[in-house]
């Protein structure tokens, strides 16, 4: 018989880690969980200096057996492990377009306002901490908040030539290379651009920029399944998405649609997780006490559904608003509970897109019919 991942999590979330005394769920420690029939096999990523591995296993290992069935065979795999040096591409390595790049990663979401700048900006910068070498690109036109997000508002890119063309120099901040719209108009300035303008903003950003050697180059993608979006999968191979949604309802009805258009025929992108972002709040004063005010496990219960992993859950906090106005995102300070539900969420996505290198063809462009519609 072959039991659902909800149900081997459900039994997994009973067994506490002495050391911080939190359920492996809460601390997001089982990861490449695979269930087959009388077969059950995951990884169990907790810090090497924890004492009680062994014992964790053990318990595992005991509680699926009784819970679910004496007759499932349980293994627990060593957790992966990123060598920043060995890094592998998920792209076609013979792309004149962003050469350096081995990994591209589309950070999408269905519907406005969920934070997925926020999200996007604190990956970034989770990654980059690891040592690994990242870039950003802020490719919502019309609302770019990232140059705030990152305290660079007043920075100006440089243009340099190169064999007699103009190149644009990426501002770096926190460790990654950026650029947005935003460093070429003022604030308080309203872009009325149609889509052809948009587009050509974002092409020229990525194929007349100088973004050199990157291991992770996020793409922070406008609200919706636009213009933006097929320019994107067009230009670059894109090497796997995530899609960022609160729990609400109205919020999942549009995470579907980005997940359709990525699954779309002509697009095919491997979507590697969803992140839940918004899924409880936690006063400051009670940080023990969780606030579903957008509802409950909404995402996490379309993850399930939809056989997609759920890569984490961010709370609403405050301190993340503010550090976000400050241009000082909680990424930077792993010892805050923020700082590190951001950090270990980096390393998650880190692992899912070596797995989806390791499993999957390397992507190429999407070839579309520029006066074609492509829906799904």
């Amino acid at each position: 018989m072959k039991y659902s991942i909800e149900q081997v999590l459900t039994v997994l979330s009973e067994i506490k880690d002495p050391e911080s005394g939190k359920d492996l769920i809460s601390l997001n420690a089982i990861n490449s969980l695979v269930t087959e029939d009388n077969k059950i096999s995951f990884s169990i990523n907790l810090p090497e200096s924890n004492p009680f591995v062994k014992s964790i296993e053990k318990a595992c290992i005991k509680l699926i057996n009784e819970k679910l069935s004496k007759e499932i065979s349980v293994e627990i795999k060593a957790p992966t492990k990123i060598d920043i040096k060995k890094i592998s591409f998920g792209r076609t390595d013979d792309q004149k377009i962003l050469p350096g790049v081995k990994n591209i990663l589309a950070v999408a979401s269905g519907k406005g306002g969920v934070g997925k700048s926020t999200v996007s900006v604190n990956l970034a910068i989770a990654l980059a901490k690891t040592g690994a070498k990242v870039g950003l690109l802020d490719a919502d036109v019309y609302g770019p908040s990232i140059p705030k997000m990152l305290g660079v508002e007043d920075a100006r890119p440089e243009i340099k030539k190169v064999n007699g063309k103009d190149i644009i120099v990426p501002i770096e901040k926190q460790g990654i290379k950026m650029l947005s719209i935003g460093f070429f108009v003022k604030p308080e300035d309203a872009l009325i651009w149609r889509g052809a303008m948009a587009t050509s903003a974002i092409n020229q950003f990525v194929k007349d920029a100088d973004w050199g050697e990157l291991d992770y180059f996020l793409i922070d993608l406008p609200p919706g399944t636009g213009d933006i979006h097929l320019t994107i999968v067009q230009a670059m191979p894109v090497t796997a998405a995530v899609i960022v949604s609160t729990p609400q309802q109205v919020a999942l009805a549009d995470a579907l649609r980005g997940v359709s258009m990525f699954r779309a025929e002509k697009i095919e992108v491997p979507i590697i997780g969803f992140i839940e972002n918004m899924a409880w709040f936690t006063p400051e004063e009670l940080p023990e006490n969780k606030y579903y005010i957008f509802g409950k496990d909404g995402l996490k219960d379309l993850a399930f559904r939809m056989d997609i992993p759920l890569l984490g859950q961010i709370p609403i906090v405050q301190s993340i608003r503010e550090a976000g106005d400050e241009g000082k995102p909680v990424s930077l300070d792993e010892t805050t509970p923020m700082g590190k539900a951001f950090n270990d969420l980096a390393k998650e996505i880190a692992i899912k897109i070596e797995e989806r290198n390791a499993n999957l063809d390397p992507t190429k462009k999407v070839e579309i019919d520029p006066d074609a519609s492509c829906s799904a």
